[in-house]
């Protein structure tokens, strides 16, 4: 048999077989599934990222704690030292209460950053919980689904399997830099493999240019379609 001829005949079960792989993607079950599993994974992330903020807050409050204890210690020190020492003049007075009122100024605002950090950690301690919830109840419905999907995936693997054996069995006889030049064809035009109508190419609906067209009329098997690269069958 002539080899266009073979290769048009594997075409068949080719798309056939493609129809197939595209109904089982289209399985509702199987974009739930999908669904399922991209928000699991992105739940993942966000949790990750949570932890990560947890981490650092607490390295954050830590040392904003021993700052506040340390500036304490130097503020307690430094009364103690007004008090025993009393300042000889004014000017020595203002300059060290004023070197006190800095150090609680500085005290007070890590105070405030303590509290907004402790405030922040706790937000975060509920937004992780509430993931978890979230997180748990899509991973039972993952696996709820999952259940039946395996189930109907398994009888359609059945029918998948017979196709590609087809698709296999057609292949045999076709010539290997034919079956190439099929599957190059097919990465950018589907179906590979038309038939001439009216002097047009059955895949885009472009009309051949008259050089294809006198190679038709002197009788050739098959003209390539210069607009989508398809192969033409003549007869």
């Amino acid at each position: 048999m002539e080899q266009y001829e073979l290769l048009w005949q594997y075409q068949q079960v080719d798309m056939e077989l493609e129809k197939y792989e595209r109904e089982m993607r289209a399985n509702a079950n199987r974009k739930e599934l999908l669904k399922h599993r991209d928000f699991l994974l992105e739940q993942q992330g966000v949790l990750k990222k949570i932890e990560t903020d947890v981490e650092n807050m607490g390295d954050r409050m830590e040392a904003l704690a021993d700052e506040i204890e340390r500036l304490s210690a130097s503020v307690n020190e430094a009364a103690a030292a007004f008090e025993q020492h009393r300042p000889e003049d004014l000017e020595e007075a203002r300059k060290q209460i004023a070197a006190m009122e800095k150090l609680i100024a500085t005290i007070s605002r890590y105070e405030t950053e303590l509290a907004k950090a402790r405030k922040d950690a706790d937000a975060r301690d509920r937004q992780q919980r509430e993931v978890r919830v979230r997180s748990a109840k899509a991973r039972a419905e993952f696996d709820r689904i999952k259940l039946i999907y395996d189930e109907e995936y398994k009888q359609a693997k059945v029918t998948l399997e017979q196709l590609q054996s087809k698709v296999a069995e057609a292949a045999k006889g076709i010539e290997p830099e034919l079956l190439e030049k099929y599957k190059a064809i097919k990465r950018h035009s589907t179906p590979p493999i038309t038939r001439i109508h009216d002097g047009r190419c059955g895949g885009c609906n472009m009309q051949l240019p008259s050089a294809e067209m006198s190679r038709v009329r002197d009788g050739a098997i098959f003209v390539e379609c210069e607009n989508c690269g398809r192969i033409i069958l003549v007869k």
